[in-house]
């Protein structure tokens, strides 16, 4: 048995997002997503065939979800589902800190 510190080792200088997948099955993936100022490219949608259900761990992120009102501002301990195809984007991290997700994608 391995026990796993998803807040260390966090690089502090990051070119690209940082993407480790933990656990993966046919049905379910986990990844640790480590972002440091990072945002999604303007005009960029992601589209996803599978469900996300993300917690923050670490930092914070502003997420836009095609056809919301506002931006949705996620602090650590919140958690979002996005349904498949539920268009949306990073729209914003923030540059003080590491940023660090945990992402559930399942069918």
């Amino acid at each position: 048995m391995q026990i796993t510190d998803l807040l260390v080792d966090l690089p502090a200088n990051l070119p690209n997002e940082l993407v480790a997948t933990l656990l993966q099955t046919e049905r379910l993936r986990i990844e640790r997503i480590v972002s440091h100022a990072h945002a999604s490219p303007p005009n960029f949608w992601y589209d996803q065939d599978e469900h996300e259900w993300v917690l923050l761990l670490a930092g914070a992120a502003r997420l836009e979800i095609k056809g919301a009102a506002s931006p949705l501002e996620l602090r650590p301990g919140q958690a979002i589902l996005l349904p498949a195809h539920q268009q949306h984007r990073v729209a914003w991290t923030t540059p003080d800190e590491p940023t660090v997700w945990l992402a559930i994608f399942y069918r």
